[in-house]
């Protein structure tokens, strides 16, 4: 089983990306953010820890915590939110490759296809045997997170000005797919490199 990673920045297209992979290959996709989700979900370790650090005002009514209310606390909080990502992301790393050994044991599946917009800054590359980077022109990137999401230039630029440079990205990247222009062609570039890992299922 080949464990691929799949990243790029905010906008590229990554959601389009997983789905053909999805359609076309034999195997398990995990989004990081679920994951993250997953792990602040009531009861678990890491939803104690959160709620002990910021306090029972990030709680909804259920007592499940809430994300906006969360994200306000932390807003601009660079020690705060230093503290909260030291305890979700060991509990996501720890969730993710455990789910890793668990489809290589199993033996069912050709790939295990991880997405991260922080997958290189995580410390996930050691884990893959290829990172795969969703690139897409930054304009193009803009357009879209304005008609989909509804974001403000503003928001955009914050967002952006946050995430990895294109040139490092590529730097760690074992194949680059280009998602600037019809889908379809991203899709031949996407059956290309499966093809190449014999796992493309027409």
């Amino acid at each position: 089983m080949l464990v691929v990673g799949i990243t790029g920045g905010v906008g590229a297209g990554k959601s389009s990306v997983l789905q053909a992979l999805k359609d076309h290959c034999n195997c398990r996709i995990i989004l990081a953010d679920d994951v993250g989700n997953k792990v602040k979900e009531t009861g678990q370790d890491c939803y104690f820890q959160i709620v002990e650090l910021l306090g029972e005002e990030i709680l909804k009514n259920d007592g499940s915590i809430n994300k906006f209310k969360m994200a306000e606390c932390i807003f601009g909080d660079k020690e705060l939110l230093d503290k909260v990502n030291s305890i979700i992301h060991p509990a996501v790393e720890k969730y993710i490759l455990n789910e890793i050994k668990i489809e290589k044991d199993l033996g069912k599946i050709d790939v295990f296809f991880l997405e991260a917009a922080l997958l290189i800054e995580a410390g996930y590359v050691p884990y893959l045997d290829e990172l795969w980077y969703i690139y897409s022109d930054e304009n193009i990137r803009k357009t879209r997170l304005k008609e989909s999401r509804f974001y403000s230039d503003e928001k955009i630029n914050q967002i952006m000005s946050q995430q990895l440079s294109d040139e490092v990205f590529r730097q760690h990247a074992t194949v680059v797919l280009d998602n600037s222009h019809a889908f379809e062609d991203t899709l031949l570039q996407i059956k290309k490199e499966c093809q190449r890992l014999h796992i493309w299922v027409e």
